[in-house]
């Protein structure tokens, strides 16, 4: 079978590739295409040492299950090790409060951006970036820097596993310096504007700022 290479770009990156997947044709032609263009017309790139791998699948609504079908076909490569795969969420059909997953690492040099409210699975090393026009919360180290509500949402918060970052911002507000930020504790934290002056609490607090939580009250 013959499969027109018209659907899948594989673009080349300082530390891996990045998978493009078109939006716009049938789910069935893209994974068709994607394991063609792997089992023919890639095997320079695909027998050699580890590469990292990002899969971008663009505005195209998709599952989890159409996510595992992608990654199925990428994982039966042995050195393809696949690092993040996403899909644009497209703001007008998006709930306003609901929480994007994204997981990963955001290296040095690397600037991820979200429109809405983010749950980032993963660390932000020293030089990285993530932005968002909603909150930010993440399952990781923060060490870069985060700017959350960046249209100006000064009810915007920030939470961290573990909270080191070289630079907080919310709405138009920086935080202080890193090196008056001392020694952290290892308890998940948050960043918030008060009076217009960046204050951080332990996460379990937040309930403060977000009353309409469910809360775990035991028994």
């Amino acid at each position: 079978m013959t499969v027109k290479s018209k659907h899948v770009r594989i673009k080349g990156i300082k530390d891996g590739l990045v998978f493009l997947l078109d939006d716009k044709c049938p789910f069935e032609d893209l994974l068709n295409e994607l394991r063609y263009k792997l089992e023919h017309s890639h095997q320079n790139i695909l027998t050699g040492p580890i590469v990292h791998v990002d899969v971008k699948l663009g505005s195209r609504p998709v599952t989890e299950e159409d996510k595992a079908a992608v990654l199925d076909i990428l994982k039966g490569q042995g050195n393809l090790l696949i690092r993040s795969i996403d899909a644009v969420v497209e703001s007008t059909e998006a709930d306003p409060d609901a929480l994007f997953i994204m997981s990963g690492i955001v290296r040095s040099g690397q600037v991820l951006h979200h429109e809405g409210n983010l749950l980032y699975l993963g660390d932000v090393n020293p030089g990285g970036a993530i932005t968002c026009t909603g909150d930010i919360y993440i399952l990781g180290a923060l060490r870069g820097v985060a700017h959350a509500g960046v249209d100006g949402n000064q009810e915007a918060i920030i939470a961290a596993s573990l909270l080191t970052p070289t630079q907080l911002r919310i709405a138009d507000c920086i935080s202080r310096p890193p090196d008056e930020w001392g020694t952290r504790e290892s308890s998940m934290e948050f960043a918030y504007l008060s009076s217009g002056a960046m204050q951080i609490d332990k996460i379990h607090n937040i309930i403060k700022l977000r009353q309409g939580l469910n809360v775990f009250k035991g028994v």
